[in-house]
């Protein structure tokens, strides 16, 4: 495997994933979130979408171009099938024969009425993993419910840790319980299929995936805490419950600037930068617990010095001192941070409307190169003579 993925060698056949096939059925950004993640490695792709205005995902637009899609059904094919219809469905279980994964993101047992229920995928391809992502989950009380990320965003309690303890709770400004639901769903479907490679007779393997439990499971350790304790703690802003200082302070030039100095090597070096020396001696700021409890003093502390610097001044004053701190940027920033320039990780692509605007890469390198953006996000059945044998299928 290493010998094919050098420098020199990684291209399309030479990709981890090459010739593995997914299938996709999935809608907006849960499923396109995973199958992207399997295309960047080499996958091939094929969105199945409803011919005229296909993945609802198309739909979420800045200036009439499908910036979502662009970014998210990059390397991907499409082809445009009307599962209504017995012919359509047809070229959809020839398609899942060829397939390694299925995705789909139904309501459950919508799968099931369209006569796609396990015994129908064993008997057209017993060697194929299917994701099932849905809300809640393919069973249980709540299974039949509709569950969007933001109700979703809500329900697991990320809402109500997100924000300031004095106004109202806040829900992401991205489809945040999706995305991480999908990055789950690419490892998951890797590892089945890893598995049903070693199997002596495959059986379908279909894993259950629902948008809330993965989104929990990175919110930290919330029940045993809450055992523990008897506390829902409140919302706090910037600063963390488990350490401080750990926060975002203005300068003088107006920009902020975002610290995390929890460990006691890195706060002797900012209390002595902030001519504080003595800090750590004083009773308000000696322990962890002691921190926490005065951690209003302690953010007033740094924000007299910090608000003395402008941001360049801010950054060097830090980096001088090996503490760990980084400018609050929004994209204006990013387009052409010296970070993002270097590592090269927005790359130009053509959208389906013809203007061409940047979007990620890859966002990681194997032995030193970015797997490369190989085509374009595709026009709704723009590959349906490769895959059906057909030009048009129009609604």
């Amino acid at each position: 495997m290493e010998a094919c993925m050098t420098e020199t060698t990684l291209n399309n056949k030479s990709l981890p994933l090459a010739g593995i096939t997914v299938v996709d059925l999935s809608r907006l950004v849960s499923g396109n979130v995973m199958t992207h993640v399997l295309a960047d490695l080499g996958a091939d792709v094929i969105k199945v979408e409803s011919p005229g205005n296909g993945d609802d995902l198309r739909a979420w637009r800045r200036k009439g171009v499908s910036t979502y899609w662009l970014a998210y059904a990059r390397n991907k094919q499409s082809v445009a099938l009307d599962l209504r219809k017995p012919d359509d469905m047809a070229h959809l279980h020839d398609l899942l024969k060829q397939a390694d994964i299925l995705v789909e993101n139904f309501r459950p047992g919508t799968l099931e009425r369209m006569g796609l229920d396990k015994t129908k995928l064993q008997s057209l391809n017993p060697r194929l993993v299917v994701v099932r992502i849905s809300g809640w989950g393919q069973d249980g009380l709540f299974a039949s419910k509709g569950g969007f990320g933001s109700l979703i965003e809500a329900m697991t309690g990320l809402a109500a840790m997100n924000g300031f303890a004095d106004r109202p709770p806040v829900l992401p400004p991205f489809a945040m319980a999706d995305s991480v639901a999908g990055i789950y769903g690419a490892t998951l479907a890797l590892a089945a299929m890893h598995q049903q490679r070693t199997r002596a007779e495959p059986v379908v393997q279909e894993i259950d995936l629902s948008l809330f439990e993965p989104l929990f499971s990175i919110l930290g350790p919330q029940a045993a805490e809450y055992e523990l304790t008897s506390q829902v703690y409140p919302r706090s802003g910037s600063r963390s419950p488990t350490h401080a200082p750990r926060n975002v302070y203005r300068t003088k030039d107006d920009r902020w600037i975002a610290l995390s100095a929890g460990m006691e090597g890195t706060l002797k070096r900012l209390f002595e930068g902030i001519g504080y020396p003595d800090a750590l001696q004083d009773p308000r700021f000696a322990t962890h617990e002691a921190r926490l409890a005065n951690i209003d003093a302690l953010d007033d502390l740094i924000q007299k010095h910090l608000e003395q610097l402008t941001l360049e001044e801010a950054l060097q004053f830090f980096e001088d001192r090996d503490i760990t701190a980084g400018a609050i940027c929004d994209i204006s920033d990013l387009m052409t941070h010296p970070y993002m320039v270097d590592r090269q990780f927005l790359v130009p692509t053509t959208s389906p409307e013809g203007q061409t605007v940047s979007i990620h890469g890859a966002p990681y390198k194997i032995n030193g190169q970015r797997p490369p953006i190989r085509r374009a996000a595709p026009t709704v059945g723009q590959d349906n003579e490769k895959w059906l044998g057909k030009k048009e299928n129009k609604p």
